[in-house]
C-alpha cells in the first residue's frame, strides 16, 4: 500500500524527518551518508523514515541539497 510523506522538523536538535509511518523500535538504521539515517523496514529493507541531522546548516552550504535515494513521487489518489 502507498503512503503519503509527513515531514516534521525538529528545530532544538536540527533533524528534518521525512516519514512514510511511524518509526518504531524494529526498524534498523543505516547511514547514508554523512548526516542521512535511513530507518528500515526489517523484514523488507525498505526505506521507511529518513533522518537529516544539522537541517538548517545543510542548507546553507550550498546551492543544491540532494538525498542519496531514488524516488518515484506521483501524486496522491484522494479515497
Amino acid at each position: 500500500m502507498e503512503k503519503n510523506l509527513s515531514f516534521k522538523y525538529d528545530r532544538e536538535a536540527d533533524i528534518l524527518y521525512i516519514n512514510k509511518c511511524d518509526p518504531y523500535p524494529e526498524q534498523e538504521s543505516e547511514e547514508l551518508n554523512q548526516e542521512v539515517i535511513a530507518r528500515l523496514n526489517p523484514a523488507t529493507g525498505e526505506i521507511e523514515n529518513l533522518e537529516l541531522l544539522f537541517f538548517s546548516t545543510r542548507l546553507l552550504r550550498s546551492d543544491l541539497f540532494e538525498l542519496p535515494v531514488t524516488a518515484d513521487i506521483r501524486i496522491a489518489k484522494s479515497v
